[in-house]
C-alpha cells in the first residue's frame, strides 16, 4: 500500500538550549566525580526522558534540601532557587552545585540590585513554577511582587510607584511578556525595566521559529513535558501564529493519529529541555506512516555555551 504524501516542517533552532545542556553535564559530572547517589533539588530540567536516564545513574530527585543527607552533593536545577537553599546547605556543611541557567542568575542578579537601590520588584511569571519561586526567593518577602496578566497588573498594590522594577521568568510568550510590559509602564510610568529582555535567547528563538513554521502547517507537534513553561508556550504562540491544530506530546507514543486524518503537512518543533533523541523518534514514526519530505524551518543559528562550575572541572 501506497504512503500518503507528507511534508514534515522542521524548526530550527528547536531542543535542547546552552543551559539544558549545562545542567544536564553538572549531574553527570558530579555522578563521575563523587560517585552515585548524587541528590538533585527539584528535576534539573522539566523532561521526564531527560530525569528518568539521570536516576538510572545514580541521581536521587528530591523536592526539598531536608530529603538529603549531609554527606552526599547536592545539585539546584537549573531553573534556579531562593537564596534561603544554598544557605542552608553551607550551615549544614554539605558539598552543593548551583546549575541554575546562567540566564536566569543574571535575573537573579538584576533583582538584587534593584533592591540594593531601594526599588520593589515586580516579578512577570507564572506562580508555582520553579523559576518564579526562585527570582522571588532571591528578596526578603514581599519585595518582589506576582503579576501573570494584563489585568494583574490593574491590581497590584505597590509600596511607592516611583520606585519600581520588572523582571521576568525566561521561558514567557514573547508576546504576551509584552502585553504585560506595555501595561506596567501605563500605569507606573517611572518602573525600570531590564537593560536587555530577560526572556532567553533559547526560549526567544523556539518561537520565533514556530511563528515562521506555523502558517505552513496543517498541524504542529511540540516535543516537551506538561510541566515545561517554553514547551507549553510554543504550543500557544503556533496556535496564535495560524496553524490550529497545535499539540504537546512528550514522545512518539502520545500522537493522536486519528486527529492527523487527511493533514498534507506537520510541523515538528520541541522545547529547550526536549533530547533530540524524542524529536527523532517522533520523526520517524511520521516516516513509518508517511511519504515525508522534509524541510528545514531556520530562523536562527544558536552557538552560546555555558562553562560548568569549575568545582567540577578540578578532580576530586
Amino acid at each position: 500500500m501506497t504512503k500518503p504524501p507528507l511534508t514534515l516542517y522542521l524548526a530550527a533552532p528547536r531542543g535542547f538550549c546552552a543551559g539544558v545542556d549545562r545542567a544536564i553535564k553538572i549531574v553527570e559530572m558530579a555522578i563521575e566525580k563523587w560517585g552515585a547517589p548524587v541528590y538533585v533539588r527539584h528535576e534539573i530540567v522539566h523532561n521526564k526522558f531527560v530525569v528518568d536516564g539521570l536516576r538510572e545513574r545514580g541521581a536521587i530527585f528530591v523536592e526539598e534540601l531536608s530529603e538529603c543527607p549531609d554527606d552526599r552533593p547536592v545539585i539546584f536545577s537549573a531553573h534556579g532557587v531562593p537564596k534561603a537553599v544554598p544557605a542552608k546547605a553551607e550551615a549544614r556543611n554539605m558539598v552543593y552545585v548551583d546549575a541554575t541557567c546562567p540566564l536566569v542568575s543574571k535575573v537573579h542578579i538584576e533583582a538584587q540590585r534593584h533592591a540594593d537601590a531601594g526599588l520593589q520588584m515586580i516579578m512577570i511569571g507564572h506562580a508555582g513554577h520553579p523559576e518564579t519561586i526562585g527570582t522571588m526567593g532571591q528578596l526578603p518577602p514581599g519585595e518582589v511582587l506576582l503579576v501573570e496578566t494584563p489585568a494583574d497588573v490593574e491590581t497590584v498594590e505597590v509600596r511607592d510607584p516611583s520606585k519600581l522594577a520588572y523582571v521576568t521568568q525566561t521561558t514567557l510568550s514573547v508576546d504576551d511578556t509584552a502585553e504585560i510590559v506595555t501595561a506596567l509602564n501605563k500605569r507606573f510610568p517611572q518602573i525600570i525595566g531590564p537593560h536587555k529582555e530577560d526572556i532567553c535567547y533559547a526560549t526567544t528563538n523556539r518561537q520565533e521559529a514556530v511563528k515562521a513554521m506555523a502558517p505552513k502547517c496543517d498541524a504542529m507537534l511540540v516535543v516537551g513535558a506538561p510541566n515545561s513553561s517554553n514547551s507549553r508556550r510554543l504550543v500557544e504562540v503556533g496556535s496564535r501564529a495560524g496553524c490550529d491544530y497545535a499539540q504537546l506530546v512528550q514522545r512518539a507514543t502520545d500522537i493522536d493519529w486519528r486527529s492527523l486524518e487527511g493533514i498534507k503537512s506537520i510541523g515538528i518543533t520541541a522545547g529547550a529541555s526536549a533530547p533530540e533523541q524524542l524529536i527523532n523518534e517522533v520523526i520517524d514514526a511520521f516516516k513509518d506512516r508517511y511519504d515525508v519530505t522534509t524541510e528545514m524551518v531556520e530562523t536562527a543559528v544558536e552557538n552560546v555555551e555555558f562553562k560548568v562550575p569549575r568545582v567540577l572541572r578540578v578532580p576530586a
